[in-house]
């Protein structure tokens, strides 16, 4: 964990260092400043009966939305971002649809600048989120398709704030330290009612709570220091990579495992409305996965940028 955790803060150093290079302090220009993205990707495969090499029909599709709304004040800077994305996959001869990735996330960061430098005494919100229910698949006796939900919105739900120092080189690259982080993780009281009148339900139920939070709360609290970073930079003329870290450790409980989102979001322009786009993600949080999530997506869609 400590290494994967030294192997990020390198690898974000590293593309900070590149981009420093590569940008120049954007000019100052008091009032909103406001920039968003939309894309679709969509994939899909079908096989008649006839066909001998094998395959399955299929469809799957994803939607992505990112929004910025920012804001100066002279001295005073105040930067949002909206993060919306939802896919979802189809097999013919499976029951179900699949979700390939669900995510609603909002960050906001209030700086007011320290002297003529890129360092900024700041205060940070970040909410995060699902759209839809989650589910766990399996079979029953007979060998059909079953399913179990396991997630929906709001559960999980996280909200983070606290203030901190952040230092600005410009819009695409960021770093916010934020020592005294309080962080709230928010569940569905279904998911953790337990009855403590049968023996050994309680017992089983701390084995592995949901997401961290004790029998028959719908909260957790949790107190800690948290890091934010981003960089945007172009690789080519036509390709950019946009990186964002964060790290976040729990001074109340376990402060050594630290938490890690990173994502590397990889975009080919091909045109106005054209574009490929690659996304790496991973997680490590020992209250939701004793291990890290891992996630990767490719595809070719649709792209309006207003």
């Amino acid at each position: 964990m400590k290494k994967f955790v030294f192997l990020s803060v390198l690898l974000f150093s590293t593309y900070i260092a590149s981009a420093q290079d590569a940008t120049e302090n954007d000019s100052i220009v008091n009032g909103w400043k406001t920039a968003g993205n939309i894309s679709l990707l969509f994939n899909q495969a079908a096989f008649n009966a006839e066909w001998t090499g094998g395959g399955t029909s299929n469809y799957a599709g994803n939607l992505t939305l990112t929004y910025d709304f920012n804001y100066r004040k002279d001295k005073l800077t105040w930067d949002n971002r909206i993060l919306a994305d939802y896919g979802i996959t189809k097999n013919r001869d499976e029951e179900f649809s699949k979700k390939t990735n669900d995510r609603l996330e909002l960050n906001s960061i209030l700086g007011q600048q320290i002297n003529d430098t890129n360092w900024y005494y700041s205060f940070f919100v970040n909410f995060k989120t699902q759209f839809a229910p989650g589910y766990e698949f399996g079979e029953d006796a007979d060998g059909n398709e079953t399913r179990t939900e396991i997630t929906r919105f709001m559960s999980p739900g996280y909200l983070q704030f606290g203030p901190g120092i952040l230092w600005k080189k410009n819009d695409n690259l960021k770093v916010n330290i934020a020592p005294a982080t309080a962080r709230f993780i928010f569940v569905n009281s279904d998911f953790t009612a337990v009855d403590t009148t049968v023996d050994g339900a309680l017992e089983a139920y701390n084995e592995d709570k949901y997401f961290g939070v004790d029998a028959n709360e719908t909260s957790r609290f949790e107190f800690g220091a948290s890091i934010s970073a981003y960089a945007k930079f172009k690789l080519m003329e036509n390709i950019s990579a946009e990186n964002i870290l964060n790290l976040y450790s729990n001074y109340l409980e376990d402060p050594q495992n630290v938490d890690v989102d990173y994502t590397l979001n990889v975009v080919l322009k091909v045109n106005d409305y054209i574009s490929s786009n690659v996304t790496f993600q991973a997680i490590y949080d020992d209250n939701a996965v004793k291990g890290f999530q891992i996630r990767e997506a490719l595809g070719l869609g649709l792209t309006y940028a207003f």
